[in-house]
């Protein structure tokens, strides 16, 4: 598949199908370019689960094509698919999903794990994310230690500390309270604005509309992509307007 140098993940016409004919993707096109900050939204069951897994390389497609920052995902071993998702794609889940034994370092620093770093670098790195994510003074501490808040910061400094493609955040807030939650937006909003490329899959329509792009999905389907919409109206603008009749237009004279 050959595709722009600025397209971090493209989907051609995916399909996931489940045992006894459940389908839930139905001919998916989606694009997503670097340093765009999106929403994937949807009520329960309406495919977006299954799209997370299918973009960040954690299931395949039944049918289509799906490329991540320029690799043809059918094209590659499980061994290399691994390779790719560590460099190419960091997770935030809604559960966090930290090492409660260990400290926030080094709960980041397992995000370099498979970086083929030293130990050293690879903690010093995690210094640096959880600088980035404001929780310098917090490294030494473990989740436990940590409030729900801080936790979730913690889990999104493991997950660029590596510097990936791709941000794919499940429900980044769902675990939080509202202040909580706002913070870790606004984070997402800052990471974004530093050149991050970040997709955030959520059931909230009032998250969503607070990012500059929503994708809506439906039934396994697509069913708005405010990119597109915004693309078609400023073509329909630049239009010009059909004479009535197709006559000539009249000129005023002296």
């Amino acid at each position: 598949m050959t595709t722009v140098a600025n397209t971090v993940v493209e989907l051609n016409q995916v399909t996931k199908e489940y045992p006894g004919g459940v389908a839930a993707l139905r001919g998916v096109d989606l694009r997503i370019e670097r340093g765009e900050l999106l929403a994937v939204v949807g009520p329960s069951g309406s495919g977006k689960s299954t799209l997370l897994h299918i973009v960040g390389t954690l299931d395949r497609p039944t049918a289509g094509t799906v490329a991540i920052a320029g690799h043809d995902v059918a094209t590659l071993t499980d061994r290399r698919l691994s390779a790719l998702r560590a460099r190419h794609i960091g997770f935030v889940f809604q559960s966090f999903h930290l090492v409660s034994g260990i400290t926030a370092q080094d709960n980041v620093a397992e995000g370099l794990l498979y970086s083929g770093l030293t130990r050293t670098e690879r903690r010093k790195r995690a210094a640096t994310a959880l600088e980035r994510v404001g929780l310098g003074d917090r490294m030494h501490h473990r989740p436990h230690e940590l409030s729900g808040g801080q936790r979730q910061r913690v889990a999104i400094a493991r997950a660029v500390v590596g510097e990936p493609d791709l941000l794919l955040a499940d429900e980044p807030t769902g675990a939080l309270d509202s202040a909580s939650g706002d913070a870790v937006m606004q984070l997402l909003h800052d990471l974004n604005a530093d050149g991050a490329t970040i997709a955030v899959i959520t059931h909230d329509s009032e998250i969503a509309g607070a990012l500059p792009r929503q994708v809506r999905i439906r039934d396994g389907q697509i069913v708005q992509d405010t990119l597109k919409d915004a693309h078609a109206n400023a073509y329909a603008d630049t239009q010009p307007l059909e004479q009535a009749g197709g006559e000539e237009p009249c000129h005023a004279t002296d």
